[in-house]
């Protein structure tokens, strides 16, 4: 039954919401698990594993979509934003590594 409920609303999502909702949804969503991650002392490793995994999920996605040669954007941005996503996979490693804190991909994410 869930299943069916998660379906229609995301049937419903689809049709009403823009790319740019979308896009806003996700990286709030996405970022707000990377701050309750941050906020914990040790948090659950499977939970702070799959926050970093689902944000480099989702600058992967951007990536793609960015070098999509129909992408509207102005080229220099296009590739300041696919160096910021390559950023963001260094330090997504950093911090799975232990050598830095999970805040600075809450603050690339925020500055998006």
């Amino acid at each position: 039954m869930q299943n069916l409920a998660y379906k229609a609303y995301s049937t419903v999502t689809t049709r009403t919401a823009s790319d740019k909702q979308i896009e806003y949804a996700l990286f709030s969503e996405i970022t707000n698990a990377l701050k309750d991650v941050a906020a914990q002392d040790t948090p659950p490793p499977a939970v702070w594993a799959e926050a970093i995994d689902r944000n480099l999920q989702l600058w992967l996605l951007l990536s793609v979509d960015l070098l999509n040669p129909e992408n509207a954007l102005d080229e220099g941005l296009r590739g300041s934003l696919l160096t910021l996503a390559e950023m963001v996979r260094r330090v997504s490693y950093q911090v799975l590594a232990g050598e830095t804190a999970v805040s600075e991909l809450v603050e690339i994410n925020e500055i998006i």
